[in-house]
């Protein structure tokens, strides 16, 4: 079931797509693909998966580059669209941009979202879709977290318009989501949140520690990454 909107005193239907990216290399986990983590013996790409068909996101990109073989392999159960970045060192951004082309014209906004993000749930979307109904005049809603009384920061996924996504796939502004903000932030809605999951992902062994640290879960490799060595 997807989402609603509210529109001159009535509600209508609003189509919802994802682009989840899970092209990255890993590098500095050993070079092993982050979103084949597993929490509680479940991957971390699927456990996206999971999340944006539970909150209601009609469909999916997942966007593969480094280890697209593995990360297919686990995903290919769900009804979902894979696509292949030949270039995923060029930056996020190319892989956003891919992910854009490849969802359906039809949709009313797109959630871009992250496959190492551990803890984000259909909860948290459903928070960030909530967040995007608010936003105004403004193009995109990205939550923003603030812990412990420290420095309020940006966390992931966010939600933007089908205008948004349009100016993007036409060449009039870069795909890159942080850069794009920083140039237009009079277009960007926050979402103030303590919900620290939205900070939450995995680029290092010093964030698996402080995730075990954090939660008392132990994020693992699957046995046959397990035996790869860290360089």
């Amino acid at each position: 079931m997807g989402c609603l909107l509210k529109a001159n005193g009535l509600y209508s239907r609003t189509t919802v797509g994802a682009v989840l990216l899970a092209a990255g290399a890993g590098s500095r986990l050993g070079g092993r693909p982050k979103a084949l983590l597993e929490l509680g013996g479940v991957p971390l790409v699927m456990r996206q998966l999971v999340a944006l068909s539970g909150a209601g996101v009609d469909e999916v990109v997942v966007v593969l580059g480094h280890h697209a073989e593995a990360i297919e392999a686990a995903v290919k159960q769900f009804p979902i669209t894979i696509v292949h970045n030949p270039a995923p060192d060029e930056g996020q951004a190319s892989s956003v941009r891919i992910g854009l082309q490849a969802l359906s014209p039809r949709l009313d906004a797109v959630i871009v979202a992250l496959a190492d993000q551990p803890l984000i749930d259909a909860q948290d979307i459903v928070a960030l879709i909530g967040a995007f109904k608010k936003r105004g005049d403004a193009a995109m809603a990205v939550p923003r977290v603030r812990v412990d009384g420290g420095e309020a920061l940006p966390g992931n996924p966010v939600m933007f318009d089908a205008a948004l996504r349009d100016e993007w796939l036409a060449g009039e502004a870069d795909a890159a989501c942080r850069k794009w903000r920083l140039a237009h932030p009079e277009r960007v809605h926050w979402f103030d949140t303590d919900n620290r999951r939205y900070r939450v992902d995995i680029d290092t062994p010093e964030d698996l520690e402080r995730f075990t640290a954090a939660t008392g879960h132990t994020l693992q490799w699957p046995a046959a990454l397990a035996r790869e060595t860290i360089v």
